[in-house]
């Protein structure tokens, strides 16, 4: 099946509080060849909705009459019926603060208003790769026993990333919320890869890396970095730590893939 026949056949539940932008979006959306489309004004709407069906995607406003795109997400990922729902932002909202939250508990994207084709087509095949199973092929490994270790002080993050992982074949991983937590974990058994976030309490992600690279037993393990963090020198610090790759958080599962596909063949 094509990228454009599954987008075609991609139910979403778009929650917008404006009749007009409500309007634009789905027209963008029938543009790029989505047909089936529900609509939500506000927050508890949306939440009734989605105890009834679930959709591929959820695509939210920021500010709702009762509510958050934040607030909504959070009170999603609460509930162990719709807590892996794909979520999808479009908002104006230039606040690293509010955006970091977000990004925080696993939105697929997050689309600035007014966006392009390009982008909502993007974001849509992003959405593809997470409900659609796409096992990785690498050289040396067989996928489906890899052990990974996924490192992030936030659940709801950690669970994105292993939804993204077993997408691909990956098994479940092991979890730690902090680089001391992952360093016991290392000393307690073997991996092949290690999946984590940059900030973190206790010991971030450089001061992991750092540990991880500097120890006789595990500095051969790769280490996949996931950060927010847009500045150019702030990442090149990161890349001198040790890690074999960085990832931008939200993450595209394509683009972890390719990742995985370099740093483990």
């Amino acid at each position: 099946m094509s990228d454009l026949t599954a987008i075609a056949n991609l139910s979403i539940l778009l929650v917008e509080p404006s009749e007009v932008q409500q309007k634009l979006i789905i027209k963008s959306l029938t543009q790029c060849g989505v047909t089936q489309v529900e609509t939500a004004s506000n927050q508890a709407q949306t939440l009734a909705l989605l105890e009834k069906y679930q959709p591929d995607l959820v695509i939210s406003s920021m500010y709702l009459a009762d509510g958050t795109a934040d607030s909504l997400l959070q009170s999603i990922r609460s509930n162990p019926r719709t807590e892996s729902q794909a979520f999808m932002l479009i908002s104006s909202e230039r606040n690293k603060k509010y955006l970091e939250q977000l990004r925080q508990s696993g939105v697929l994207a997050i689309l600035p208003k007014p966006f392009s084709a390009d982008a909502i087509t993007r974001a849509l095949k992003a959405t593809l790769d997470i409900i659609t199973e796409e096992e990785v092929e690498l050289e040396h490994f067989d996928v489906t026993l890899l052990r990974v270790l996924v490192v992030d002080d936030s659940r709801f993050a950690r669970k994105h990333i292993i939804r993204v992982l077993a997408g691909m074949g990956i098994p479940a991983p092991v979890e730690a919320q902090d680089g001391k937590q992952a360093i016991e974990k290392l000393n307690e058994q073997s991996f092949d890869l290690i999946v984590t976030d940059y900030n973190m309490p206790e010991m971030d992600g450089r001061e992991l890396t750092e540990t991880v690279r500097g120890s006789n037993a595990y500095s051969h393990i790769p280490i996949l970095m996931v950060s927010s963090e847009a500045n150019d020198t702030h990442l090149a610090n990161i890349a001198q730590a040790g890690v074999d790759a960085i990832c931008d958080k939200p993450f595209e599962p394509a683009t972890v893939r390719d990742l995985l596909f370099k740093i483990m063949s």
